[in-house]
């Protein structure tokens, strides 16, 4: 039996959050009715647990940052409203993963705030985490910040451990991808404009609907600073933790309502 019961590639506009839409409903609707049905489809999986590949948690330069919290808790604010989740970790399988990663050799760290453990253990959540798992069952969580310090080789390998990890275990398992694409679709957003921006979201759309995520690696590194994604990474070591010819690709939708872009798609 293969323990990931479900997997998907979901993003993390604070907007896409029902409670934090404001006076803008169907400004990302399209990608908050795809990520209602991934919720419903992870829900069916039933998982014991999910793990979320964030860009935007804690980091640890040229390593994999692994929660190792007790609990994790988080707001995000958009729109004049206030959004706050709370989630246990399941500590037995970060630290598997973080002592897999080592023995690979792989720089991974298992990283935790406050106490050994207790309530005042407790790690940020951030928004590519809040995003997807509001959608989502809750049960308990694994949070992994890539970094981006280590070769797209490395993610991929990464995801290798992650998968050896996950079917040595008895839970069942779902994964996350949190993904945004490019930041520069418009010149009056933080980043500005960049006609790459278009060109690598489509090729990005066209690679997860043929089942290609390894070939996200084969970007330029020049193509990939002017358009900005932070999705490639994640994806990457979701495409090591489950291989092509394992992954059922549903692609569900693709939007760019404001300077960034938003993609939702299942692997069963």
């Amino acid at each position: 039996m293969n323990r990931f019961v479900f997997a998907c590639i979901a993003p993390h506009g604070g907007e896409i959050i029902p409670e934090l839409q404001g006076s803008f409903p169907a400004r990302m609707s399209k990608t908050r009715e795809s990520l209602t049905e991934l919720g419903r489809e992870m829900e069916n999986a039933k998982p014991d647990v999910i793990i979320v590949l964030t860009p935007h948690g804690t980091r640890i330069n040229g390593q994999f940052a692994i929660t190792d919290s007790e609990r994790m808790e988080g707001s995000l604010k958009e729109n004049d409203a206030e959004f706050t989740m709370e989630r246990l970790v399941d500590r037995e399988l970060a630290r598997s993963i973080a002592e897999a990663a080592t023995k690979a050799g792989i720089p991974a760290g298992a990283v935790n705030y406050g106490t050994a453990a207790g309530p005042i253990s407790c790690l940020p959540l951030d928004w590519g985490v809040i995003v997807p798992l509001r959608f989502m069952p809750k049960v308990p969580i694994v949070v992994i910040n890539p970094s981006r310090e280590l070769s797209f080789e490395m993610h991929v390998a990464f995801g290798n451990v992650l998968s050896e990890t996950v079917q040595a275990g008895t839970k069942r398992v779902g994964l996350i991808a949190s993904c945004d694409w490019s930041h520069t679709h418009d010149e009056t957003g933080p980043y500005g404009f960049d006609p790459a921006a278009e060109k690598l979201d489509a090729e990005v759309v066209e690679l997860i609907k043929q089942n290609e995520l390894e070939k996200m690696a084969d970007f330029d590194a020049d193509y990939i600073e002017a358009a900005k994604p932070d999705g490639i990474w994640q994806s990457l070591v979701l495409a090591g933790a489950i291989p092509a010819n394992e992954r059922k690709v549903k692609f569900l939708s693709y939007e760019a309502p404001t300077y960034f872009g938003l993609i939702c798609a299942a692997i069963e």
